[in-house]
């Protein structure tokens, strides 16, 4: 049993001081602290190294950066990260992950004297759900705020405004996550893109179709013209009806929802009450390679069962 635990203990000292390692060098390839390092230097507050070798050092600092955010996976991660609205980067995604993995599996041999090597999938498995989690409330929080945008810019051009200056005004009245993005695309504007493209660039941003139409009424309107306000309004009438039949199926479907949540939940809880209070009648499955086969394929039922229930109530409008 010791040699796992110094083992683990090992992996995570070591894997601790590349996670700080990293974050150093990613720091330390950001513009912004080679910025300040350049004003330091005319300063004269930074004299700790020579310039040559601070050169050299920022330069292999960028190629490391570099090497783990050109990786496919990398590159996923990101694409996930900025659908999730979130401005961490994927190595530090990685390295958060790797390191509470290996807490993990540690903490796991200390307790029960094995390595479990299930840890670390249990965290990557925790890290999808979690994004997709934060994804989901982005997505419904951008269609509930999308609506009075819409109408926003519709008002600001009927009172004879530029679509910029709507969109400025979107940015700067309509919360998060909707006036980020808008705020995004009228620096893009300002930046010398055309609005056109830079409201169609923020289809990359976030996955939404009701966004995929107002960008098309946009470019239609820029190449034959017409009266976007008037578009812009009916779309926003149709978003909210579609929100208000989507909360009235909800309604109608929370005794579908709930009865998952039970039926999901009661084998866990009958499970523990009777390990709690007879140890030995449950003893023999967990002791069993026969039980332990039961305990999986049980698992394995009732997570069918629930996406099963799932798929029935998911109703999509």
């Amino acid at each position: 049993m010791l040699i796992p635990i110094v083992t683990f203990v090992f992996l995570t000292a070591l894997f601790a001081f590349g996670a700080a390692g990293l974050y150093l060098v990613q720091r330390s390839a950001s513009p912004r602290t080679e910025l300040k390092r350049r004003l330091q230097q005319l300063a004269g507050t930074d004299r700790e190294f020579p310039f040559e070798l601070r050169g050299r050092l920022a330069d292999q600092a960028r190629r490391a950066g570099a090497l783990v955010t050109r990786t496919p996976f990398a590159r996923r991660i990101a694409r996930r990260l900025e659908l999730a609205g979130m401005e961490t980067t994927p190595a530090a995604v990685l390295a958060g992950s790797a390191l509470i993995a290996l807490l993990t599996g540690a903490a796991t041999a200390f307790l029960t004297g094995k390595a479990a090597a299930a840890a670390g999938g249990a965290v990557v498995c925790a890290m999808e759900v979690a994004l997709r989690l934060r994804i989901s409330r982005r997505h419904e929080r951008f269609t509930e705020l999308l609506p009075d945008a819409l109408t926003m810019i519709a008002r600001s051009l009927r009172a004879g405004h530029s679509l910029a200056v709507a969109v400025q005004l979107v940015a700067e009245e309509i919360p998060p996550p909707v006036g980020p993005l808008f705020r995004t695309a009228h620096e893009q504007q300002q930046l010398g893109l055309r609005m056109v493209d830079a409201l169609t660039a923020m289809n990359e941003r976030v996955e939404s179709l009701d966004l995929r139409f107002f960008t098309i009424m946009v470019n239609i309107n820029a190449e034959i013209g017409g009266n976007l306000s008037e578009l812009l309004d009916k779309l926003a009438g149709t978003i909210r009806e579609r929100l208000k039949i989507r909360r009235q199926v909800r309604v109608y479907t929370a005794q579908g929802r709930m009865s998952g949540y039970v039926l999901g939940a009661l084998p866990l809880i009958a499970f523990a009450i009777f390990n709690s209070a007879n140890p030995e009648y449950e003893s023999t499955l967990l002791k069993e390679p026969t039980g332990l086969i039961i305990l999986v394929l049980a698992a394995l039922l009732q997570l069918a069962g629930l996406a099963i229930i799932r798929k029935i109530i998911n109703i999509r409008i």
